[in-house]
């Protein structure tokens, strides 16, 4: 029989799961949903902002919200070949 800690803990996991899910599948994300989708950090997303090297948008002047297909081509960019030796 689980105990209330496990049972928590499995309920705290589903919720990540489910919240990584729902950002897959918007087409547009907030800031932490970004990060999220992209697998980085706060402060290399917003260092990528500040310096303008991804598209956004601020429409409030505050808030940050990404269009998932900007990120997907920022994150495709710069293909790399495989060396064949």
């Amino acid at each position: 029989m689980l105990n209330f800690n496990e049972v928590l803990e499995k309920l705290n996991r589903l919720e990540q799961m489910l919240a990584t899910q729902t950002a897959q599948t918007k087409p547009v994300l907030n800031f932490k949903d970004a990060c999220e989708y992209m697998g980085v950090s706060s402060s290399f997303l917003y260092k990528l902002t500040g310096s303008r090297a991804i598209p956004h948008f601020c429409p409030n002047g505050k808030m940050l919200f990404f269009k998932r297909e900007d990120l997907d081509a920022w994150m495709l960019r710069n293909p790399q070949s495989i060396r064949k030796t």
